[in-house]
């Protein structure tokens, strides 16, 4: 079977269908630690060099130390330029379970090829947010840090030494003019052809013939998540209070923007699956109220899954970290179907959450850490994932990128062993 058979059987809850085998993702500094243990090097990871969409190249700027250079928004992102760098301690380098490409991160392809893992969850290559973008620019720099402004519009800083996805400074939506500006220059709902690359029908091409899921949406489209990314955090959780219609505004405008995008690429091509980023939770639980939810979220989840559904495509999966347990019977009343990366460190339960939520679907939930405390460890860990495949609707890998005080050893111990439990299930 694809990889994307695989991911549509088990997402159907199909219990004799064989999981993907995927994992999240690894930071750079674990990578790096993998190389000098005995993890092959046959293909470092090579960091895309060329902007393409907001979603694809969010930090290329950070980490690639390009500016300010003529580079088309559009061209083909599979073959795209790259270049090998040392990969930043604080890197993400993609492990296929979600979608490629995404924020600048490379794509492993050594830890893949050496477990056999399946091919990744692609992101099809359209302008969902920004058009035009932003001028990548740099505003200051010293020996430590460069502050510049993002494709985005977010005016980051980036610790040059330590290497980790750069830190939000100031941000392009701040109040009702802010707002009018950007949505009546880059978010407008006419001219929507310009959002797609020129090569498009070969693109289309190409994910009539795929055999790797296709997404939409993805990093950093969310009813949540996008307007905590514009706005800033805090200042979102004062907007909910201070000024909730221009927070609706936003929202709505944003739900039409993306249902309109949506109707022109799935006139064209079919869709496997939907990620919606939130990133709404935190260690102990929601960042919102469950009052904040269903006054601001619910109305453009209802509308957006409904929508979706309506054009066949069947999965549509939240990603928020933390502790979500209490926003689950929001998100299916919403018309979700699935969540991940479900952190146990944050008291994710995903055995528990099967039985108390059968039709929801789960990926992830291997504590990540914990990899490092042994076989006999391990061992313990994977025995529930052992139940839960046989349930169907479950994809298991780490809880998220896997840290580097994971030896190579112990992850090798545990891909292999998980991997079998998966060729078990296999009918």
């Amino acid at each position: 079977m694809t990889s994307r058979e695989r991911f549509l059987e088990v997402m159907r809850f199909n219990s004799k269908a064989p999981a993907p085998k995927w994992e999240f993702a690894y930071w750079g500094a674990t990578l790096k630690r993998w190389y000098q243990e005995g993890l092959p090097e046959r293909n470092y990871p090579a960091v895309p060099t060329r902007i393409s969409t907001v979603s694809s190249s969010l930090y290329t700027a950070a980490w690639t130390h390009e500016w300010r250079k003529s580079r088309s928004i559009f061209e083909r992102t599979f073959g795209e330029r790259e270049r090998r760098i040392e990969l930043p301690n604080g890197i993400a380098v993609w492990g296929g379970a979600l979608y490629w490409p995404s924020q600048g991160f490379p794509l492993d392809n050594d830890v893949k090829q050496y477990f056999g893992l399946d091919q990744s969850t692609y992101l099809v290559h359209v302008e969902q947010l920004f058009q035009p973008h932003f001028e990548p620019e740099v505003l200051s720099e010293d020996d430590k840090h460069i502050v510049y402004t993002d494709i985005d519009g977010v005016i980051r800083k980036f610790q040059k030494h330590e290497g980790v996805i750069p830190s939000s400074m100031a941000w392009p939506i701040k109040d009702w003019a802010s707002w009018r500006q950007v949505k009546e220059e880059r978010l407008r709902l006419a001219d929507l052809k310009k959002r797609f690359p020129p090569d498009w029908p070969d693109w289309v091409k190409e994910y009539k013939n795929r055999t790797y899921p296709l997404a939409l949406g993805g990093y950093p489209l969310g009813f949540f998540g996008t307007l905590a990314h514009l706005l800033g955090y805090t200042n979102l959780f004062y907007l909910y209070y201070d000024d909730p219609a221009l927070v609706k505004d936003i929202l709505q405008h944003l739900t039409r923007l993306w249902m309109a995008i949506w109707e022109e690429v799935l006139a064209d091509i079919t869709i496997d699956v939907a990620h919606i980023w939130e990133d709404v939770s935190a260690g102990k639980g929601s960042m919102v109220s469950l009052k904040i939810f269903r006054d601001f979220m619910m109305p453009c989840y209802r509308q957006v899954t409904d929508f979706l559904k309506g054009h066949g495509v069947e999965v549509i999966l939240v990603d928020t970290d933390g502790n979500c347990r209490q926003l689950i019977p929001l998100f299916l009343e919403a018309g979700v179907t699935g969540l991940y990366p479900m952190e146990v460190s944050a008291g994710m339960d995903v055995v528990a959450a099967r039985k108390d939520f059968p039709g929801l679907q789960m990926m992830g939930g291997v504590p990540k850490s914990e990899l490092a405390l042994g076989r006999d460890r391990i061992d313990q860990l994977l025995e529930p994932i052992d139940w839960l495949l046989g349930q169907g609707g479950y994809i298991p890998f780490g809880d998220h990128a896997i840290p580097p005080e994971v030896p190579w050893d112990c992850f090798k111990y545990y891909r292999e062993k998980l991997n079998q439990m998966i060729d078990r299930h296999q009918n």
